[in-house]
């Protein structure tokens, strides 16, 4: 039974669930329009590998202040139907399968936020998931991360943690990821693919050998 670890935005989703989540919370004004164009530009930096997570997660963690958890839930299940589930890669999907048909045990390791990542794990079936965790104070959230948040090299010290409470080798593992953010978490596993990857990670799984796939909706 191998290990497979998947990243979820722009990997097995095409698009940004924390975007598409913020932007479910500008159009309902639960966070209001002004905020939109920050966390664009800051997903900018992400997307080439400069972003500072902790700016991102306080700032686009501010509207939840005070905000029940089962009131967030509720708002992520209407994100979910409507704007995650049409835009899963049906290739990622068949790839979660041929795993599961393998018996290997597979992990949704991913930078955005528990509160996003573990309603779209349970959707797709799995079972393990490394998000960023969020802080909370009798049921509601602070605006607050807590832990090492799960980016960039944060994702592989995550793993170890998670390893070490779910022992498991690392042989024969695989890892899946577009991100150039993820070369860390990619250089961890014996089978490394980049999903859909840019010129910066194309050239680095160049190098390093690993496969280089295209997945469309």
């Amino acid at each position: 039974m191998a290990l497979a670890l998947f990243d979820l935005d722009d990997t097995l989703l095409d698009g940004d669930s924390a975007t598409l989540w913020f932007d479910y919370l500008i159009k309902t004004g639960i966070a209001p329009p002004s905020m939109q164009a920050a966390e664009h530009q800051m997903m900018q930096l992400y997307y080439r590998g400069e972003l500072a997570m902790e700016e991102y997660m306080n700032f686009t963690l501010q509207p939840l202040i005070g905000r029940e958890v089962d009131e967030v839930n509720s708002w992520m299940e209407v994100v979910l139907r409507q704007d995650i589930v049409p835009r899963l890669f049906p290739q990622g999907q068949a790839r979660l399968n041929w795993h599961r048909q393998r018996g290997d045990r597979i992990v949704l390791i991913s930078a955005s936020g528990e509160h996003i990542v573990k309603p779209i794990a349970k959707y797709m079936g799995i079972d393990d998931v490394i998000a960023i965790n969020l802080a909370q104070v009798e049921g509601c959230y602070t605006g607050k991360t807590e832990g090492v948040l799960s980016y960039q090299a944060g994702k592989v010290i995550r793993l170890q943690e998670w390893l070490r409470n779910n022992p498991h080798s690392l042989d024969d593992s695989y890892s899946y990821s577009d991100s150039i953010n993820d070369v860390p978490l990619l250089k961890t596993t014996t089978h490394s693919w980049a999903i859909n990857p840019g010129d910066k990670l194309s050239a680095i799984a160049v190098q390093q050998g690993w496969k280089i796939v295209k997945w469309v909706r």
